[in-house]
């Protein structure tokens, strides 16, 4: 019963923030999509950071690391390579620019056509896969941990898992349709502070089970390598160059990340914040891994399936009142992805479709009137992706469910990126050229997996984008931009700490390779 009240308060606490910081009547556009452009460095780092943690790093990624070990960490570690881009290329061409959306920058750069087609490409992705899978891992995870006493929904475990999918999609979207991005990163500080206690808890729960950490290298050395042989099925050493490439897709090229940076207050505050969003990763590298690994390291290959080394953790090793403040955090996880989604949806919808298409003189009640529609709708296409993800588990509940999500994403995200580079590193960009060249990314990715079914998803993606990419150079007479002049910190300080966290990141693949 404890954990149930701390949950319940969990709640309320969330909504009663939320419900303080939303907008008022006469608020605007700016207001309720971008927090007035006046978010501090902190909140640059923090919310950002809980928008990126998932219930899939909890439960895919941990039972990932409990197959795969260390390898799994380069999809945390590496993230720290795109940071570093996001916060030192494309911040300051955006806060320049002055833009809402990320849309409006390729506009400028590639033409209405392609900004258009970036946009609904984003819109249909972000209110299918993302808050689809969202609400499916939070609702899982849950079900798991607290499966005998959430049989009160109902017996059947299906129907269970999609009611509390409905009831985390349907709290989620109210108070982000009431508060916009103020209210999401007033919540987003406190959800983060849960999950990282609840994860701290976790990993330090599952190190004391093995034995201590030096335990790790005595009973599970081959799993502490982040680079595994080029023959690996799923995470070969070389998977880090299509990452590399998807990196710049997600933190640089993804509106519901880079939204907190383009509403920070200066160009230093976004890169600080980023920055510091960039050491949190490697923090929660550790607390998300660590216990995938260590608790192999406790049971063997005797789990039947991956996904569950979390709950078995949590199940098995916690007391009961930390049980409810995990299951918090696992929530906290969620949310502040899917608010923070449900915000980037109305976003683009408002600026991108509504204000730019069916009606140019929108005024800002409008425009957050149509804003908050995106988030009904997005409401329910997001629901129906839940259940659907949960039924494909299900049909294959064996796999590491989280790479099979990934394989979904990067169908489209490897156009994205294109679109992106080529706005940045092209002199003279040929539009109609790179307009065709985005829309043959997805065949070209479907045919490369034809011809070459066993070919890793990364290494599939980093194909697609290097071949997509040397057809944009080619038909734009193969001008460049200097890439050193690409790179502009706001000041000195920030330039040192930058070079600090490349170097740093460097390091680690040295040291645990």
């Amino acid at each position: 019963m404890i954990d149930f009240s701390i949950v319940l308060l969990y709640f309320i606490i969330i909504l009663f923030v939320a419900i303080r910081g939303r907008v008022s009547k006469n608020g605007t556009a700016e207001e309720y999509f971008l927090s007035s452009r006046n978010l501090s460095w902190y909140s640059v780092a923090l919310s950002t950071i809980a928008t990126n943690i998932q219930g899939y790093q909890f439960l895919g990624m941990m039972g990932s690391a409990y197959l795969f070990g260390l390898a799994q960490a380069n999809l945390e570690i590496n993230a720290v390579q795109g940071i570093l881009i996001g916060a030192f290329v494309f911040v300051p061409l955006f806060l320049k620019e002055r833009i809402t959306t990320i849309t409006q920058f390729i506009s400028k750069k590639l033409g209405e056509r392609i900004a258009l087609l970036y946009s609904i490409a984003n819109l249909g992705l972000f209110s299918t896969i993302t808050l689809g899978a969202a609400l499916f891992w939070g609702a899982y995870a849950a079900d798991i941990v607290f499966a005998e006493q959430l049989s009160i929904l109902h017996q059947n475990r299906i129907i269970r898992i999609s009611i509390l999918i409905v009831f985390l999609g349907i709290f989620s979207a109210i108070y982000t349709y009431l508060g916009g991005l103020n209210a999401v990163v007033k919540t987003d500080l406190i959800q983060f502070s849960i999950l990282l206690l609840g994860g701290i808890i976790v990993c330090f729960t599952a190190i004391d089970k093995l034995g201590g950490w030096e335990q790790l290298y005595i009973k599970t050395p081959d799993r502490m390598h982040l680079h595994l042989p080029k023959n690996h099925p799923t995470l070969p050493w070389t998977h880090i160059f299509g990452l590399f490439f998807l990196n710049i897709n997600y933190w640089c090229a993804n509106q519901t990340v880079m939204q907190r940076a383009i509403a920070a207050k200066t160009v230093s505050h976004a890169q600080t914040g980023l920055m510091v969003g960039g050491l949190i990763k490697y923090l929660m590298a550790i607390i998300i891994i660590i216990p995938g690994i260590a608790l192999y390291g406790v049971l063997g290959d005797t789990l039947s399936e991956p996904d569950l080394a979390f709950p078995y953790i949590v199940k098995t090793y916690l007391p009961n009142g930390l049980k409810g403040i995990i299951l918090c955090g696992l929530f906290a996880s969620i949310m502040s992805t899917i608010d923070s989604t449900f915000n980037s949806i109305a976003t683009l919808w408002s600026t991108d479709i509504y204000s730019a298409i069916i009606n140019k003189n929108a005024s800002d009640k409008q425009k957050i009137a149509a804003g908050r529609k995106a988030i009904i709708f997005s409401l329910g296409t997001a629901l129906l992706m839940g259940v659907i993800l949960l039924y494909l588990k299900f049909d294959n509940p064996d796999s590491a469910f989280t790479h099979t999500l990934n394989n979904l994403r990067y169908y489209i995200n490897c156009g994205i990126v294109v679109l992106i580079c080529s706005a940045v590193i092209l002199v003279k960009p040929n539009p109609n050229k790179i307009l065709i060249i985005f829309l043959i990314t997805l065949p070209l990715n479907m045919g490369i997996q034809f011809l070459f079914p066993s070919l890793n998803y990364f290494i599939r993606a980093f194909f697609v984008i290097i071949i997509a990419l040397t057809l944009s150079i080619i038909f734009s007479k193969n001008k460049l931009n200097p890439i050193f002049s690409l790179f502009i910190p706001a000041n000195q300080i920030n330039k040192f700490w930058g070079w600090i966290l490349a170097f740093s990141l460097l390091l680690i693949h040295i040291s645990f390779h």
